[in-house]
């Protein structure tokens, strides 16, 4: 019986599998959540530690990882808590109206526990009132005092795009665009 044989579309785990090797190639539910910042681990195993603050991001890229995690889960304490005092906005509010997408790290220089400086460019994509968004960014990070904090970035905007019906949805899934973001907005 193949994969799909063995799911139903109201199963939990539809998606979400691991390839298990010890099984005849079978494969079986993963029970955890893949973690947002597309790093395709469990997000218990990635970027919750450090929201959670049981340990520090030992990189920039992972500071910038988390951060995009705590923007979907629209935690401001962690924003706040990792945005370096001399740049910090005086308030931080969730934006309920975006619903984050994914995450594409496109180069990072620097960055790492030797340095004291890191730079990372990414682009993350959203949806933002029925259209897709994009936010391409340079992200600066310093590390002082053994913690990585986002020091400021340089973005570039596009205009909102209009997407088809018809076209895939820009959230990766692989479905088009009316059958998947588009239904659930």
């Amino acid at each position: 019986m193949g994969l799909i044989g063995r799911l139903n579309a109201s199963s939990p785990f539809l998606g979400i599998y691991r390839y298990s090797r010890d099984y005849n190639r079978n494969f079986f539910p993963m029970t955890e959540t893949l973690c947002p910042c597309g790093s395709t681990q469990p997000f218990a195993n990635c970027c919750q530690p450090y929201l959670r603050g049981d340990t520090p991001p030992p990189t920039a890229e992972a500071l910038m990882r988390s951060r995009y995690s705590a923007y979907c889960q629209q935690d401001m304490a962690y924003l706040r808590k990792s945005w370096h005092p001399s740049t910090c906005p005086a308030s931080l509010s969730p934006d309920p109206t975006i619903q984050w997408l994914s995450l594409s790290v496109l180069n990072t220089q620097e960055g790492l526990a030797q340095h004291t400086h890191g730079e990372v460019e990414f682009i993350a994509r959203f949806m933002l009132n029925g259209g897709a968004e994009t936010l391409h960014e340079r992200s600066q990070f310093v590390q002082e005092k053994g913690h990585w904090l986002y020091l400021n970035g340089l973005t570039e905007l596009p205009a909102q795009q209009k997407i088809s019906r018809n076209a895939p949805c820009p959230c990766g899934s692989g479905k088009k665009y009316k059958k998947c973001c588009l239904a659930s907005s």
